[in-house]
């Protein structure tokens, strides 16, 4: 039986300019940064995932969101492809906590220009295409 790709949905959470990034841990790209998010769940919409997964993860609240693009990912040593969808978001309340400890090592404020290193795959792929959030 083929394996089918599984869609992912980041957020990007735009602060004084900056993006809301975290360090992953025990998961594919451990020890990359990335965005709030997770997998699209059945009958959900991608506002709706990118709500719920920014709250599950930060304990945050967003508004404003909107699609931003979208990548192709294969994670080749892991043997596992995504659909990243990127979605926008501006923080609506709250300030960002670590509620899934075991996933997430920190939270950060980001300068897009200014990203830290490694970055998960499907950033990179988002970087190659020459997407910025801001522009």
């Amino acid at each position: 039986m083929k394996k089918m790709p599984k869609v992912g949905v980041a957020v990007i959470i735009i602060k004084n300019g900056k993006v809301l990034m975290h360090k992953r841990k025990n998961s594919h790209g451990d020890g990359t940064w990335s965005l709030p998010g997770g997998h699209l769940e059945f009958n959900e919409s991608l506002e709706e995932c990118a709500q719920r997964e920014t709250f599950e993860e930060t304990g945050m609240k967003i508004k404003n969101i909107r699609f931003a693009d979208i990548t192709n990912d294969i994670f080749e040593k892991e043997k596992k492809h995504y659909i990243t969808i990127f979605m926008i978001a501006d923080r609506e309340s709250g300030e960002p906590i670590v509620k899934e400890p075991k996933k997430c090592e920190c939270w950060e404020w980001h300068d897009w220009n200014n990203l830290p290193k490694p970055l998960f795959l499907p950033i990179e792929n988002l970087l190659k295409k020459g997407f910025h959030p801001l522009k």
